[in-house]
């Protein structure tokens, strides 16, 4: 029996990001053909989504993004942990109605210098538009997003869910959290893991902690196909603008999936642009192709921003 492909209905993660694939994960998920008796290995963790979702035994989970590993070793230990979420939520959404954006700011400078996990966690969602940026020197820089009701009991608790959720999909497993170069991270991964590889997107201007340059995807492509453990790559494939000759030059001959759906990109109806995006698959993880009934592209926000990402 098979660990993967299989149906999974997504359910979000207690941080955000630009990226975010809680939409992708069931083609990602019904894409991959895979055993599960190895280790679950993602060299880009990001928001932590499609782990959460997929939820391996074992997994060797790394990011560039320290404060990213440390709020998922905190869920993993308990440390952070619903009720102690709530209870930072509740206190700091509330000096934030009292207080507005200079609260929000002086969060910020608390993170910058200490880093806490919850601090993190309040400011993905306080911050303009649900994004994700640092400064060179390692800051988080985005600024507020001048809502300072933010933090409604409704969303407390949705934040508070996802923190458990996380939390359970953890439970009694095997998940190494590590902050490492994605180079490192591909070189401990033997036949039998599964790499899931979610890279920041070549030409899309979506990195959020560091950069990552058009020679390190070069690079990640020819890791990816001398490994000796499957793997499956997300990357975006074409919009009407033009199609990312980076997927066809690497990965021409390998499987894809596909799925489309819309970006925002401003408050007009003529803004709303279709991508195209891509699971790239190395020939042993490919599932076979099944029909789907016909469905009309997800509308995503720009940084998947929406509250529906709140759900």
């Amino acid at each position: 029996m098979t660990f993967l492909p299989r149906d999974v209905a997504p359910k979000a993660p207690p941080i955000k990001t630009q990226g975010i694939k809680t939409k992708l994960v069931p083609l990602i998920a019904r894409s991959i053909v895979w055993h599960g008796e190895g280790r679950w290995v993602e060299p880009f963790l990001g928001s932590g989504v499609v782990a959460l979702n997929i939820a391996p035994q074992r997994a060797l989970l790394a990011d560039s993004n320290q404060h990213m590993i440390d709020l998922y070793r905190g869920i993993q230990t308990g440390e952070v942990n619903g009720p102690r979420v709530r209870e930072y939520l509740v206190r700091e959404g509330t000096e934030l109605l009292d207080r507005g954006e200079a609260h929000y700011y002086h969060v910020r400078e608390r993170f910058n210098e200490a880093g806490s996990p919850f601090d993190f966690i309040f400011l993905s969602r306080a911050c303009f538009n649900g994004m994700m940026r640092f400064n060179k020197k390692g800051g988080f820089n985005v600024p507020f997003c001048r809502k300072p009701e933010r933090f409604r009991p409704a969303l407390v608790t949705k934040i508070v869910n996802q923190v458990e959720w996380a939390q359970r999909a953890m439970a009694g497993k095997d998940w190494t959290f590590i902050t490492q170069d994605w180079r490192e991270t591909l070189a401990q991964a033997q036949a039998g893991d599964m790499v899931y590889c979610d890279p920041p997107y070549v030409g899309r201007h979506t990195d959020y902690y560091n950069s990552f340059t058009d020679q390190e995807s070069d690079d990640l492509a020819q890791a990816l196909i001398a490994s000796p453990a499957d793997f499956a790559l997300s990357n975006w494939l074409e919009n009407k603008y033009r199609r990312n000759e980076y997927v066809d030059r690497w990965f021409g001959q390998h499987p894809q999936r596909t799925m489309s759906h819309f970006y925002h990109v401003g408050p007009s109806e003529s803004l709303r642009n279709e991508m195209m995006e891509v699971v790239v698959l190395s020939e042993g993880a490919a599932a076979p192709v099944e029909p789907e009934p016909e469905r009309r592209p997800s509308v995503l926000p720009l940084f998947e921003a929406a509250e529906a990402f709140d759900v």
